[in-house]
């Protein structure tokens, strides 16, 4: 019988996690070979990959937060490989890994091994190859400014901590996008073009995304100046917020004028104009658990005579 063979690429910032060094022990113990290399510096997480496709590894797990899961997720849907994809998540957000169901304990994270991966789909903009979510406006920009310092005392409570003392800072932006049957310009205050569901360490902007459907999800939040003066209270209190955004769900968007939007690409800062986001159907083959909430049931499927 050959012996399963797993690496996991370890954000730099975890190498002296004991969880993660006690869950790795325990799958070693029960036959898998599990090999763990480290992260240093930007582009390590490609090169990782190719030594380990290279090596005949059919499992990888990326460990770190939102950036390590999409860098290990991109590189992986670059090689077109046949491996399948571990998450564990060990960030501050873990936005995509918390929508999809995905335990926050590495030991959780690794038992996911044993469930069959799924293909899902990822999304792609100017190159760049992404596993959750695309930002815009005022949410992105907090989230780009909250410290990492913050975050380690703070953990999640920082993206709204930072927030709330950026009040004073808000104002609209300006966007058009158009896409199949769609077109919508205006002045905005948050937009999520989305493969997940929540971004900013918890914000749900599409509620309703999957991520086997081919499409991608868009949320868009409109800033008539009765949303701007009352944002405050409708973010203390939730009420009302989610009537408001315009929604639509596409297998490509163009974003062809956007003002003031600064954009956001699972944490990382977006730069060009003119952009084409378009969703990769089936890219990935991921381990999810069962009865995800980003992924279609079998129920579902057999539903519609699939």
């Amino acid at each position: 019988m050959t012996t399963p063979k797993a690496l996991l690429i370890l954000h730099g910032k975890q190498a002296l996690n004991e969880d993660v060094r006690a869950a790795v022990l325990a799958r070693r113990k029960v036959g898998w070979e599990l090999a763990v290399r480290v992260t240093w510096e930007g582009g390590d997480a490609q090169r990782l990959v190719n030594e380990a496709l290279e090596g005949g590894y059919t499992h990888i797990i990326a460990g770190g937060g939102d950036g390590t899961l999409r860098d290990v997720a991109e590189a992986m849907a670059l090689a077109k490989t046949d491996a399948s994809l571990v998450l564990m998540p060990l960030g501050t957000a873990n936005d995509f890994a918390k929508a999809a169901g995905v335990p926050l304990e590495p030991a959780g994270a690794l038992a996911l091994l044993d469930v069959q991966p799924r293909a899902i789909d990822l999304g792609q903009v100017g190159g760049q190859i992404f596993l959750n979510m695309a930002t815009g406006g005022f949410g992105s920009q907090v989230t780009a400014n909250t410290s990492e310092d913050l975050k380690k005392v703070l953990g999640g409570a920082a993206y709204l901590f930072t927030g709330l003392s950026r009040f004073s800072e808000l104002k609209a932006a300006y966007g058009e996008l158009e896409g199949p049957d769609f077109h919508w310009k205006g002045e905005l205050l948050a937009l999520g073009i989305g493969n997940g569901r929540q971004a900013g360490g918890g914000h749900v902007l599409c509620p309703g995304a999957l991520a086997d459907d081919g499409l991608l999800d868009v949320s868009i939040l409109p800033a008539p100046q009765e949303v701007v003066g009352t944002l405050r209270e409708l973010m203390n209190n939730g009420w009302g917020l989610d009537t408001m955004f315009v929604r639509a769900r596409l297998p490509w968007v163009n974003i062809k004028v956007a003002q003031g939007l600064y954009i956001n690409l699972d944490g990382e800062p977006l730069e060009g104009d003119d952009l084409h986001f378009e969703a990769l159907p089936k890219a990935l083959r991921v381990h999810l658990p069962l009865g995800s909430p980003l992924v279609v049931q079998a129920d579902d499927l057999l539903a519609h005579g699939e």
